[in-house]
């Protein structure tokens, strides 16, 4: 078995509760937007903030499907499989999403009906790429897209950071692992200037294109290097790991990094446009917030190592929850379309909390059929042959997401 293949062996359990964390602010905010109490009530910065789960999907997604590379970077050894890596994502985030859009045409009134192509767009993520092609129940298929692109891009980031004088397939030095854990940090500024011109220009589309985002990815990328090094014997016992001791000030630290961004200074909140500061600091804060919410659960060399509190998200509740989070990104607002058309509900009518705690556990039995009789046995089935047990690699994660998600 290969060193990368061994060092994939290591999981990071505690990633299950913040996946499923990420799935429930997605689905909170969605249910805060369509019940009117993210733009008026007294909630309003709380709820219409939520969406900041998205960026810890995409911090999950950094740090696990760069971690490959980033074993291969530090240990000399050959890089993954693109070929293998490339049918996983595909096995992993396609059956659900095309369930997802089927469901949405069927919830959604033939009135309020988007066209065919428009769902057919979204059935292989190109519908951000051009204006008017949203669909009900689908809206938030905007950051899977952008996650898919990601994907895309993922192994060719990756061989260019491996790339050292042409030289590749031997050990790199800690001063080039220094190097490359300095661009990967300094990738959020990138996103926020991207995010800045972007509502400067008043190129709204632009907003949800992967260079927005790079720094949330960038910074799960970082992790996933540093841990790598730590690791393979590269760093010694350091801050970042001792900050991995203690994940309730790092998690305190985060919320006050919420709260700050649930103020005017991080733009609007509703759907009007930012100002090109706002913008660049909302995407700012919430790659700080993500980054802080993950950090715990990744940088501790060993499992035995991890906090209570890690742990305890690592637990079969938080597997379970972890395991069925794609599915809840991915069936949510069929979920809260159901629930509106049954209970009478209109848009901005009121009643956040009987919409949340109806739509809740329908996305959760939705997700749960899904993950059980469809995603997880596809996903046995795309693993044989693999160079290590399915359990072994990374765990289903994103998305996505993302949010959310779709990260393993």
């Amino acid at each position: 078995m290969t060193v990368v293949a061994r060092a994939s062996r290591r999981s990071f359990r505690g990633l299950d509760g913040l996946r499923a964390l990420g799935a429930l602010m997605v689905l909170t905010t969605h249910v805060g937007f369509q019940s009117g109490d993210s733009l008026n009530g007294p909630l309003r910065g709380v709820l219409s903030r939520m969406d900041s789960g998205v960026a810890i999907f995409f911090v999950i997604s950094g740090f696990l499907l760069y971690r490959p590379h980033a074993v291969a970077l530090v240990t000399g050894s050959r890089a993954p499989s693109a070929r293998r890596y490339f049918w996983h994502r595909a096995v992993r985030i396609l059956p659900p999403l095309w369930i997802a859009v089927l469901l949405a045409w069927l919830v959604t009134p033939a009135s309020d009906r988007a066209a065919v192509g428009d769902y057919l767009r979204h059935a292989v993520l190109l519908q951000i790429y051009s204006p008017g092609h949203e669909a009900q129940a689908l809206t938030q298929m905007w950051s899977l897209a952008t996650e898919a692109a990601f994907y895309v891009v993922l192994p060719i980031a990756a061989w260019l950071l491996a790339t050292r004088g042409g030289r590749h397939h031997t050990r790199a030095s800690r001063r080039e692992v220094d190097l490359r854990l300095a661009l990967l940090v300094l990738t959020p500024i990138a996103g926020a200037a991207w995010m800045a011109v972007a509502a400067a220009g008043d190129h709204g589309i632009w907003g949800v294109w992967l260079p927005g985002y790079v720094g949330w990815f960038g910074l799960g990328m970082a992790l996933s290097l540093w841990q790598a090094a730590r690791e393979g014997g590269l760093y010694g016992p350091g801050r970042a790991e001792e900050l991995a001791r203690h994940p309730w000030t790092v998690w305190s630290v985060a919320a006050g990094v919420y709260l700050i961004a649930t103020s005017p200074v991080a733009g609007p909140y509703d759907l009007s446009l930012a100002t090109p500061g706002q913008a660049a600091t909302k995407n700012l804060l919430y790659a700080a917030f993500g980054l802080l919410v993950v950090l715990p659960a990744v940088l501790t060399v060993r499992p035995q190592q991890e906090p209570e509190a890690v742990q305890a998200l690592g637990g079969s509740l938080g597997k379970y929850l972890g395991d069925v989070s794609y599915g809840v990104f991915c069936y949510h607002l069929v979920a809260l379309t159901l629930v509106e058309r049954l209970t009478g509900q209109v848009v901005f009518g009121g009643h956040f909390w009987l919409l949340l705690g109806l739509t809740a556990p329908l996305s959760l039995a939705l997700a749960s059929a899904s993950f059980y009789w469809l995603e997880r046995p596809l996903m046995r089935r795309a693993r044989r042959g693999d160079p290590v047990p399915p359990h072994a690699l990374e765990p289903a994660a994103t998305a996505t997401a993302t949010a959310v998600n779709a990260n393993s």
